[in-house]
């Protein structure tokens, strides 16, 4: 027996997997169980290293920290989102001025990281005389890198549709921008949901990147506890508590994408089945034949008795 792509695994193969993969997680253990022991061994769980998380000001701290982190995810992503979409429907432009440079620069975008954006913008610009803020740099950096890269994420969403997709909307009188716009983008936005909600954690996760040009977002406040020899320099305890916040931060932006995601799908369904519901009555040949014969029949019978009365006057 086989399926499509491989073939069913017999009775050996399926005790070798399941030997293999008990040896996987075993290993996977070890080396963090070895680590565990090695920072347990180190005093990283002492009270002394901890004690730093004690003090009212260090939450305070982190807690601007995390603002400062979210200010810059937020606008980033609204920036990226609308760059996104201008990029994406100028490279599906039919005009090739407007979709040769586009994609000229939406390949620019992407080929440069997001760190090198953020160097040019706040140590290359003061060069030639222009001063920017460490929070600028790092969302217009944010917004050209993840913006490009949402570009072609939204465009082979929309390349993915059938053509009927789109021959359907001129057929019906709309124009390239309508067809686009009450077509083919929110198709394509439900089915790229997924990707862009990745894109978008990317883009969190990213503005860690801030601290190099000493933006000071919740890892360069972990960096500026971790140094502090007065509080015994609990680098360690700083980077799980910095991870933990930004674990929690992801799972926070999936929860809500994802609730997005379900409410448009469920949204287009309830569409569906509501023009689905709606009767519709089919008219065979015979019935056809029938109910002209009938109108016939009554319009001779008016048109006959409307002779009469005229006789009778």
């Amino acid at each position: 027996m086989s399926s499509v792509l491989y073939d069913v695994p017999g009775p050996r193969a399926i005790a070798r997997n399941r030997i293999l993969g008990i040896l996987t997680v075993l290993v996977v253990a070890a080396i963090a169980g070895f680590f565990l022991w090695r920072l347990i061994d180190t005093g990283q769980f002492t009270a002394e290293k901890w004690a730093a998380f004690t003090y009212t000001n260090v939450w305070v701290q982190i807690g601007l920290a995390t603002l400062r982190t979210l200010a810059a995810f937020g606008v980033a992503a609204v920036g990226a989102l609308i760059l996104a979409f201008a990029l994406a429907i100028g490279r599906m432009s039919d005009h090739a001025w407007i979709r040769i440079p586009v994609g000229a620069v939406v390949e620019f975008l992407r080929a440069v990281p997001v760190l090198v954006f953020m160097f040019l913008l706040y140590y290359g610009l003061p060069v030639i005389g222009i001063r920017m803020p460490s929070y600028w740099a790092v969302v217009i950096a944010l917004v050209a890198y993840n913006g490009s890269v949402l570009a072609e994420v939204i465009r082979a969403g929309v390349e993915s549709l059938p053509r009927g997709q789109k021959e359907a909307g001129y057929a019906i009188g709309l124009r390239k921008y309508g067809v686009m716009q009450l077509v083919l983008l929110p198709q394509a936005i439900r089915a790229m949901m997924p990707v862009i909600i990745a894109q978008l954690v990317v883009t969190l996760k990213d503005t860690a990147l801030g601290f190099i040009i000493t933006y000071p977002e919740l890892l360069f406040y972990a960096r500026y506890i971790g140094s502090q020899s007065a509080l015994d320099s609990p680098i360690v305890p700083a980077t799980i508590v910095i991870g933990a916040i930004y674990i929690s931060l992801c799972l926070i932006l999936s929860f809500i994408a994802n609730t997005v995601e379900k409410r448009l799908r469920s949204s287009a369904k309830t569409t569906r089945v509501a023009g689905a519901n709606q009767p519709t009555q089919e008219i065979t040949d015979t019935e056809l034949i029938v109910t002209q014969g009938t109108l016939k029949s009554r319009a001779g019978a008016v048109e006959g008795g409307q002779n009469q009365s005229a006789q009778q006057i």
